[in-house]
C-alpha cells in the first residue's frame, strides 16, 4: 500500500521510542522506505544502531555533521520526503516546531520543509494537560499539521491519562490517510455520540451516563483509514477527535437535524446514547419548590428515532447503517430484536448495567449482530473495540 512512498520519521527523546522500532518495521513491511533522524535525547531511549538495522538507512542526528551535509544536506532531507513523521512527538519538540525554533536537526528539519507533518505526541499527562502544550498543539493543527493520539492509558512514570503515545498500527493507519491511502480515503461516514440532553427547565435536564468515549473512539479510528467523518457529539464528557468534523448538539432533536443535514454518507454510525423521551411542553422559566406545593408531574413524548429514520429512508439511505444497543440483560436477544426492528444493517450491542463498568468505563465488551448471526469480541480498551469496528466497516465498504 505505501510502496515507493518515502517518509522522513524523527524520533524524539521519550519512553514511547521504543514503539517507533515496531512503527519502522510495518512501514517497510508495506513497501516505504524510512529515512530516520534522532534527536540526542532519543539516543538515550534506542539505539541508533536498532534503528538504522531495521530502517535499512543511516540514521541522521547531528546538524553540523560535515560527512552528512556534503551526502545530503538537511535542507533537501528535509523534502525529498513524502511525509514526515515525529515519533514520539515530546512537548519539546512540540514547542520548538510551534514557536519556530530551530537549534537541532530535528527543529531545523521541521522548520525548513514544505512537506506534509504527522506528529505523535507521547508525554506525561500532565505535561499533555498543561495550558502551553495545549496552546502549542492548537497552533500546530492551524498550521496544518497532522497529530495521531495521544492515547489514555497507563504511563511508565505511574500516572494515568491521556499522553501515551498512539500504536504503531494506529500511526500506521494515519499515515496511509495522510497519504490518501488509507482504505477509507474519499468515504463520507457520519458518526453520533454521547448523551442528549432533553430540558425539563432552563436548568434542569433529562440525562443518561454515557460519556462519549467509544464514538469517539469510533471517529477517530474511522478519520485514521481516511475517512471524512461528520461527528455529531452530544454534551460529552470526553473531548472530541481531532481531523474530524465536529457537529454539536445537545437534544435528541437537533442530533436528528444535524444527521439530515450531513448526508449524503456512505455510512452512518448511531453510537450515540440517544434519549427516548423528552419532556412535553418543558418550563421557559425555572420550576419552583414550594412549601407545601404539589409535586410536579411531568408528561413525556418520544424523542425523534434516528437510527430508524436512517435506515428506512427511501432515498439517500447510506450503504451502511450500524447501530448500538446499550442493554442492562438478554444483550444478544435484544440487539437482535432491535436490529429487525430498526431495520438497520449491523446493531453492536453492550451490556450497560453498573456491574459491568462499561457506560462512563474506559473498556467495553461487544457484540456484533449482523444479517449472518452474533459475532462476541472479547473485552477490549475502547480504543481498539473502535479499531476492530472501523476496520470491518472499511471491509464493507471496499
Amino acid at each position: 500500500m505505501l510502496a515507493s512512498r518515502r517518509i522522513l520519521l524523527i524520533i524524539g527523546g521519550g519512553i514511547a521510542a521504543f514503539k517507533t522500532l515496531d512503527l519502522i518495521r510495518r512501514l517497510r513491511d508495506r513497501g516505504a522506505s524510512v529515512t530516520p533522524v534522532m534527536t540526542r535525547a532519543a539516543e538515550e531511549f534506542v539505539t541508533p544502531l536498532s534503528v538504522s538495522a531495521l530502517a535499512g538507512e543511516k540514521v541522521y542526528r547531528a546538524l553540523f555533521d560535515l560527512t552528512d551535509e556534503a551526502e545530503m544536506g538537511h535542507i533537501q532531507l528535509s523534502r525529498v520526503a513524502d511525509l514526515i513523521v515525529v515519533a514520539p512527538a515530546t512537548a519539546d519538540l512540540m514547542a520548538k516546531m510551534a514557536q519556530g525554533h530551530a537549534d537541532d536537526l530535528a527543529s531545523t528539519l521541521l522548520l525548513a520543509t514544505d512537506t506534509p507533518v504527522l506528529l505523535a505526541p507521547a508525554m506525561n499527562v500532565r505535561m499533555w494537560a498543561h495550558p502551553a502544550t495545549r496552546r502549542n498543539a492548537a497552533r500546530l493543527r492551524d498550521d496544518g499539521l497532522r497529530l495521531v493520539g495521544p492515547d489514555e492509558g497507563d504511563m511508565a512514570c505511574g500516572e494515568y491519562g491521556p499522553g501515551r503515545m498512539a500504536e504503531p498500527g494506529d500511526i500506521l493507519a494515519a499515515i496511509e490517510a495522510a497519504l490518501g491511502e488509507g482504505p477509507l480515503s474519499g468515504r463520507r461516514i457520519v458518526v453520533t455520540s454521547g448523551p442528549t440532553h432533553e430540558p425539563i427547565d432552563p436548568v434542569r435536564y433529562i440525562a443518561n451516563r454515557s460519556s462519549g468515549a467509544q464514538g469517539t473512539a469510533l471517529a477517530r479510528a474511522l478519520a485514521a483509514l481516511g475517512a471524512h467523518v461528520v461527528f455529531v457529539t452530544g454534551p460529552a464528557a470526553v473531548p472530541p477527535p481531532e481531523g474530524v468534523e465536529v457537529v454539536p448538539v445537545e437534544t435528541a432533536g437537533e442530533m436528528a437535524a444535524a444527521v439530515e443535514a450531513a448526508l449524503p454518507a456512505d455510512a452512518a454510525v448511531c453510537a450515540a446514547a440517544v434519549a427516548d423521551w423528552r419532556v412535553e411542553g418543558a418550563s421557559a422559566q425555572k420550576m419552583k419548590k414550594t412549601p407545601g406545593g404539589e409535586t410536579p408531574r411531568l408528561a413525556f413524548t418520544e424523542t425523534p428515532d434516528i437510527l430508524a429514520r436512517l435506515a428506512g429512508r427511501e432515498t439517500g439511505r447510506p450503504p451502511l447503517v450500524v447501530g448500538f444497543a446499550a442493554e442492562t440483560e438478554d444483550v444478544v436477544a435484544n440487539a437482535t430484536a432491535k436490529r429487525a426492528r430498526k431495520g438497520c444493517d449491523w446493531i453492536v450491542a453492550n451490556d450497560v448495567s453498573p456491574a459491568s463498568g462499561v457506560m462512563g468505563g474506559a473498556e467495553n465488551a461487544v457484540t456484533l449482530v449482523t444479517t449472518e448471526g452474533a459475532e462476541t469480541w472479547p473485552r477490549l480498551p475502547k480504543a481498539e473495540v473502535a479499531e476492530r469496528l472501523a476496520a470491518r466497516i472499511a471491509e464493507a465498504l471496499t
